[in-house]
């Protein structure tokens, strides 16, 4: 019987990818892994015009062998300000509520549902609260999250290449920013330390120190020979 039910699992998820790769989910992209069917990997795009735009969040579901007719485990990995991290999320379309289950569901209205209830406020288990901005700063640190992932780049790996390229864009656009305010140009030297505004502080520094000590000493002089001048005329007096 327990093989039955893993067969009928197998089968189903199988028909699940299919149908998601011609027709996927907007705003996911969703694998299973290589070696378990019954654990699925999903990558959710932050939907534009909501605090979660530009995010990239990362999260799994875990089928039981009794697929489809028991409903899976839903985790959210990326911190995403909505959802806790590594926590089972009671939603009417997991294992939280297996009352509520329809067999009929798919992979596809799994996470459809998922992504609905994330851009809503509604709370239930598994969910946190916290401000928009909050959300927008966890959306910008989302893909240097992800790439620490080995799971992540190993099954989306376009999406990792994206990111990568996306956190090049924003270096470059931040050296270009700090070039215009200094408009000196930032350039690393061979040995890795960088130059530009860096290098001319330290350049700025070291003249600095040495005109400073210059007129130190002409001032010390200047008071020597005053002492001097002075010892001389009481001598004589």
């Amino acid at each position: 019987m327990s093989k039955r039910t893993n067969t009928t699992a197998t089968a189903r998820l199988k028909q699940d990818y299919i149908r998601i790769m011609k027709d996927p989910v907007p705003y996911v992209t969703a694998a299973p892994l290589h070696s378990n069917i019954l654990e699925w990997h999903y990558v959710v795009r932050g939907p534009e015009g909501t605090p979660y735009e530009g995010g990239y969040y990362h999260g799994k579901l875990v089928f039981p062998r009794e697929f489809p007719f028991k409903p899976p485990s839903i985790y959210m990995i990326t911190p995403n300000g909505r959802f806790k991290c590594n926590t089972r999320l009671c939603l009417s379309i997991s294992d939280f509520h297996p009352d509520t289950w329809n067999p009929a569901w798919s992979v596809s209205t799994i996470l459809t549902g998922l992504l609905s209830f994330m851009v809503e406020k509604n709370p239930t288990l598994g969910s946190i609260e916290t401000s928009d901005h909050t959300k927008r700063q966890l959306a910008a640190q989302s893909g240097s999250f992800n790439l620490k992932s080995s799971i992540f780049s190993e099954i989306f790996p376009d999406i990792a290449e994206e990111v990568n390229e996306r956190l090049r864009q924003e270096e470059e656009e931040m050296k270009r920013s700090l070039e215009s305010r200094t408009g000196s140009p930032l350039t690393t030297s061979p040995s890795g330390a960088a130059t530009g505004i860096g290098q001319n502080n330290v350049e700025n520094g070291f003249v600095g120190s040495t005109i400073a000590n210059i007129f130190v000493i002409i001032g010390f002089a200047a008071f020597a020979y005053t002492v001097k001048y002075v010892l001389k005329t009481i001598a004589q007096g």
